[in-house]
């Protein structure tokens, strides 16, 4: 056992878990990141609840599915209930602070934080109201954004970006965060797009230099649901090789530019005198497709969207060690509660997560089902992922399953589902896909009930017509944005 100690999360947004030099990518620069991993552990098998900002967050919250909670989607986020793990740690006399990004639905929700500093809520309380019509979606004109924004300069993500670093620091320093221990949430925007990046950043990067999508010019995979995806989400339309090539300069510029504001947090951290006694976790809320197999930015079962990094490291934490054991965003509420020594309660029976100190010093277990699950924008069916040793099974209700051999396709090009039929080994794991699956729920149920509450919350709102006019917008403002709108003033 373990006194209790600081508790320090650093969260980005949309950061791929290949793109970090300590997983090995021959060309993103991550100092940082990787120090931190060699001071500690990496979870390489490392998951998003759902590859979609909003019901991660609420995911993230309360250390449950999002079947679970009902934080379906863009439009549903968190609002206070069911209890989050910071509150509870609040409960138990535990100073915890928010800096950045939330995605919640407001600061006058009470989400558990002892105070929320520069956050960041979904628009109007409301969120990506279109994201509801899964029905009847209208085209996704925002789409050609994400092209037209790349390039170098600042853009109000890393202004905000920088901001919230300044207040860390700044919090961080206060002789206050020595009296007693606390625990911090800072959460960081960086690497999601707009695709502008910071020159010092860009330049660390030539686009001769990167290297191609996976699957590249040939086009989405061959399913039904993944054609609704990625033609909903059709960003691919608007990149020929050239621009391709500078986004993903943009977005390795931003990895490295998010690296930075880590390093100075920490760096911060280590001049307050607290590092030696802070467990420090650095994830992301979910993956980007970067172009993979066509697609971009997330909502997708890929490893690039569902998967996350993640490293723990501090206190009781092995340094140096790579785990392969299943990980998932839900874990972070149960280790929370271990690193902050504070008990269990009866509101969290039942919940999936681990405690990841307890997991980064146990033996590798890949009986360990990892799993994500999608019903937002662009999908006109639930998907559900699990994950077990080499073996990744992906359900789509009503349509054909994904089975993919991570150890011989690591780039998922080669669905093994087709050959159930023939290959008594495949069949064998299909079925150990769907029986670990429906061991964590009814996907059938799950998805007409994601259906059945989505109709409701479009009713609550105005209707369909309401949705495809109101809060339309390719990546949610900054708060000094929203305070313009709610002004009235042009961005």
């Amino acid at each position: 056992m373990f006194p209790a100690q600081n508790f320090l999360i650093l969260i980005s947004d949309e950061h791929r878990k290949d793109a970090m030099g300590c997983a090995g990518h021959p060309i993103v620069k991550t100092p940082n990141l990787d120090a931190l991993a060699a001071r500690g552990t990496m979870f390489t098998a490392a998951y998003t609840p759902s590859p979609m900002c909003v019901p991660t967050r609420a995911a993230l919250a309360t250390g449950d599915w999002v079947h679970k909670t009902g934080h379906w989607d863009s439009a549903t986020p968190y609002a206070g209930r069911p209890r989050s793990w910071m509150r509870q740690l609040r409960d138990a006399g535990r100073e915890v602070v928010s800096i950045g990004k939330l995605h919640f639905r407001s600061a006058e929700d009470d989400n558990g934080f002892s105070e929320e500093i520069l956050p960041m809520h979904v628009v109007g309380g409301v969120g990506w109201a279109v994201g509801l019509l899964r029905e009847n979606p209208p085209p996704y004109d925002s789409a050609a954004e994400l092209a037209a924004d790349v390039g170098v300069g600042t853009s109000t993500y890393t202004d905000y970006d920088r901001d919230i670093t300044a207040a860390t620091e700044a919090w961080l320093s206060d002789p206050a965060r020595r009296e007693t221990p606390w625990a911090a949430f800072v959460s960081l925007v960086s690497p999601h797009y707009p695709l502008t990046c910071p020159e010092e950043w860009y330049n660390l990067y030539d686009p001769a230099d990167m290297d191609l999508p996976v699957g590249y010019g040939q086009g989405l995979p061959d399913h039904a649901e993944l054609h609704n995806i990625g033609t909903f989400y059709n960003y691919d339309d608007y990149f020929d090789e050239r621009k391709m090539r500078e986004a993903k300069a943009a977005y390795y510029g931003l990895t490295s530019f998010m690296d930075d504001c880590v390093g100075r947090v920490i760096a911060a951290l280590d001049a307050s005198g607290q590092l030696d006694n802070t467990v420090i976790l650095y994830v992301s809320d979910h993956g980007d497709m970067m172009g993979d197999q066509g697609f971009w930015t997330k909502q997708v079962m890929y490893e690039a969207s569902a998967g996350v990094p993640m490293i723990v490291a501090g206190p009781g934490i092995p340094a140096g060690r790579q785990v392969a054991t299943c990980a998932n965003l839900t874990d972070i509420a149960a280790t929370a509660r271990d690193v902050c020594a504070v008990a269990d309660d009866a509101g969290n029976a039942g919940q999936p997560g681990v405690s990841l100190r307890k997991l980064a010093n146990m033996p590798h277990d890949p009986d360990r089902t990892g799993f994500s699950e999608y019903h937002d924008g662009g999908s006109k069916t639930g998907s559900f992922m699990v994950r077990w040793g080499d073996w990744k099974y992906v359900y789509y209700v009503g349509h054909a399953p994904q089975l993919f051999d991570l150890a011989t396709d690591p780039h998922e090009q080669v669905n093994r589902a087709v050959d159930g039929v023939n290959d008594p080994a495949i069949a064998a794991a299909l079925a150990e896909g769907e029986r670990r699956l429906r061991a964590i729920c009814d996907p059938e149920e799950v998805n007409a009930r994601a259906f059945a509450d989505q109709r409701r919350r479009i009713e609550e709102l105005g209707g369909e017509d309401a949705c495809r006019s109101a809060f339309v917008f390719n990546h949610t403002p900054t708060p000094s944005e929203q305070a313009r709108m709610r002004e009235g003033s042009p961005l």
